[in-house]
């Protein structure tokens, strides 16, 4: 999780690759409304995101239920918008990918394609609640190449990569 140009995407598409699990990019469960939204360069509400959570919470107990894998990028910026997410499940965790404004700002700015405008990075930060140790999370700090964010990432979580998508706790 984490704002707008924060790596959410490129990060968890490289984590699920090195874990052998499955990736889902948040974005794809917004519906055509929020897009058109956000493309027009206006924030979110509350209301607008409500039911693109629930399509994710859906999607995470469906994996769950199913005693697969997969690693879902979602800005999931707001506390309440994590409840809805994990709805206290102890086998999902929460990944921040945190930045300062300046470098995600330089980063949008080089983004090509995207319907999220560099625009609305402000309004980003401003609804941002970053997650503590009480909600089962971890911080991982963006100011690294992806190989390192992803490393450590692994070590916070204390997993280790197993051949054919299974994963074991490090015993150290």
């Amino acid at each position: 999780m984490g704002v707008s140009g924060s790596g959410k995407s490129t990060i968890a598409d490289k984590l699920a690759r090195r874990l052998g699990w499955r990736f889902e990019d948040g974005d794809r469960f917004h519906p055509a409304s929020n897009v058109a939204k956000m493309s027009a360069g206006q924030p979110l509400t509350d209301q607008d995101r409500w039911p693109w959570l629930q399509a994710i919470a859906d999607e995470i107990d469906r994996v769950c239920k199913a005693s697969e894998h997969a690693v879902i990028a979602c800005s999931a910026l707001k506390r309440a918008y994590r409840d809805v997410l994990v709805h206290g499940r102890k086998d999902v965790r929460i990944i921040y990918l945190k930045g300062t404004q300046e470098l995600i700002a330089s980063r949008l700015a080089l983004r090509k394609g995207h319907f999220m405008p560099p625009g609305l990075l402000a309004s980003q930060f401003k609804t941002l609640e970053p997650p503590d140790r009480a909600e089962n999370s971890v911080t991982v700090s963006i100011d690294a190449s992806v190989k390192t964010i992803v490393d450590d990432i692994i070590r916070q979580l204390n997993l280790t990569p197993a051949d054919r998508g299974t994963l074991r706790r490090n015993r150290s």
